[in-house]
């Protein structure tokens, strides 16, 4: 590598610090703080009311369904973290074309693009961490089922019950993600068509 060429990836270099200090500057200036709060009471009263309305249809079922509701729970988790990796890596540019074509679901879509950050943020982050607590308290409703009906091991129990949902739900988001990055245009369409009929953008 001569000193022309060692001198010009320096360069870039620096501009490439450059535009991150830019970039990090633009962002702390339009911190919404009123969305921080909105996200935190949005986040408590969800996941205070899911939590409150599993525990009473957990403690209540029989193991099939508090199987049933766990897997619910896990594909629930892994749908929006799909729908969250989409909004994040999509191209807005198509859906400004689609837009201008009056395709229906299109300026939803574009609204959500513009404000990635909390899309991504509420589907991964709120609904994620929701949909985990509650199939983390559904895993200890089926570890007590299959300990009094079939007189397993609890210890042993605990671990094989914890370590599935863990896998299921690691797995499965890392499946997803690979996905939703490939696919994330359509995917983002889709969930903004279905959106698009109960909300509207002008």
């Amino acid at each position: 590598m001569n000193r022309a060429e060692k001198s010009k990836i320096k360069e870039e270099l620096r501009n490439l610090e450059v535009q991150t200090r830019r970039k990090e500057k633009k962002k702390k200036e339009v911190i919404q703080w009123s969305w921080i709060v909105t996200i935190f009471l949005l986040s408590f009263f969800l996941s205070l009311n899911l939590s409150f309305l599993s525990e009473v249809i957990i403690k209540r079922s029989t193991l099939i369904i508090s199987i049933l509701i766990t897997i619910f729970f896990i594909f629930l988790g892994i749908l929006f973290d799909i729908i969250g990796v989409s909004v994040t890596s999509s191209d807005e540019t198509i859906f400004h074309s689609m837009s201008a074509r009056k395709v229906r679901g299109a300026k939803v879509a574009v609204q959500f693009k513009k404000n990635s950050d909390k899309v991504s943020s509420f589907c991964c982050d709120v609904v994620g961490d929701i949909c985990g607590i509650i199939s983390g308290a559904s895993g200890i409703t089926i570890t007590a089922l299959l300990v009094h009906q079939f007189d397993f091991n609890l210890l042993l129990t605990t671990l094989v019950v914890t370590a599935s949902i863990s896998a299921l739900t690691i797995g499965g988001k890392a499946i997803g993600k690979s996905f939703a990055v490939n696919k994330s245009n359509i995917i983002l369409y889709e969930f903004a068509k279905v959106v698009s009929y109960f909300y509207s953008c002008k």
